[in-house]
Formats: C-alpha cells, sequence, structure tokens
C-alpha cells in the first residue's frame, strides 16, 4: 500500500471543505453535481447522517503528511448476500491532484472493502473522457467492463461511461 493517505469517518467539521468543493467547477467537472446548497445544509447532512454501516461507509481521505482533508471516498450498496459494493471518490483539493493520493485512497478504500467488509466485487463508473481517474482505476487493478452511451451531460454534449469492476484477488 502507499503511505500518502489514511482513510477516517467523516465529521461535521468537514463541511466546510466538502462545501467549497462541492461549489468548484474543476473539482466537479466528471462528476454528477447536484443543487447548489447553503453551508448549512451541508453541515446538517454530515451532522445528521447515519452511521457507516455495511450497506454505506463515508470515509475521508486525510493527507498523511499534514493531517489536512483532501476528499472523500464512499462504498455504497453493499449487500452481504452478493458481496458487491459501489465506489464513489473525489480529491477536492487541487495540488493533491497527479501525486498518488487518488491511487492511494482507491487502494486502502478497496482493501478495507475486502478485508474488512469481506466483498467479493466493487465496482464504479466513470466518465469516458476522465482519463486520469480510469488510469488511477487501472492501476489499482479495476478492469473496464462496459460503456454506457450518452449517459453524463457536460457543457452542452454528452459523454460515454465505462462501467469497472475490481474482484478482490485482483488489487495490485
Amino acid at each position: 500500500m502507499g503511505d500518502l493517505v489514511k482513510l477516517r469517518a467523516m465529521e461535521p467539521s468537514d463541511a466546510d471543505a466538502l462545501w467549497r468543493w462541492n461549489h468548484d467547477p474543476e473539482v466537479m467537472r466528471w462528476m454528477n453535481d447536484n443543487y447548489a446548497q447553503p453551508l448549512t445544509r451541508v453541515r446538517a447532512f454530515l451532522q445528521e447522517r447515519p452511521a457507516n454501516d455495511y450497506g454505506d461507509v463515508l470515509l475521508g481521505i486525510e493527507a498523511i503528511a499534514d493531517g489536512r482533508l483532501v476528499g472523500l471516498v464512499r462504498l455504497h450498496g453493499a449487500e452481504p448476500e452478493t458481496g458487491n459494493a459501489d465506489l464513489d471518490i473525489y480529491l477536492g483539493e487541487k495540488d493533491c491532484w497527479g501525486k498518488g493520493y487518488a491511487t492511494d485512497a482507491v487502494r486502502r478504500a478497496c482493501r478495507y472493502g475486502f478485508d474488512k467488509m469481506r466483498l467479493h466485487k466493487i465496482t464504479l463508473t466513470v466518465v469516458a473522457d476522465n482519463h486520469a481517474a480510469r488510469q488511477v482505476y487501472k492501476k489499482v487493478g479495476f478492469v473496464e467492463e462496459g460503456r454506457l452511451r450518452e449517459v453524463f451531460r457536460r457543457d452542452g454534449r454528452w459523454y460515454d461511461k465505462y462501467t469497472m469492476g475490481l474482484l478482490e484477488g485482483e488489487l495490485t
């Protein structure tokens, strides 16, 4: 594994960073963004959010070097009957892009999913033009399993998405 990040539970005090990231067009470029929310709503979301459990685990990505929250990762939709979960991740601190933080965070989240949650498979979708994210996923061992045609809209253009999957023995 890497030594750039650690994963931890999200706290209500993380609301300011989350609000800032969600209002940054560069950070949100390849993600489905919701309607703008006031900071008080983001604080309430983190305060009222149910505790992490098998079906939905939301974790902050913290830089080991300085203890700063730099992003978040989520394993959700997990069901013990199938051993599958979906992965979402993003780095909100742009000075951490391209430096291995995302790769380290994805590896750690997948290791958590396979070891702690006893998952068999982790899946995700990624916009086809999001080359940086696709490289991270491939580096960790995810395999492209399919293509969803024109399902993501940004700046008046439709983009395809790939579905990718990682089985527990494939994590690199």
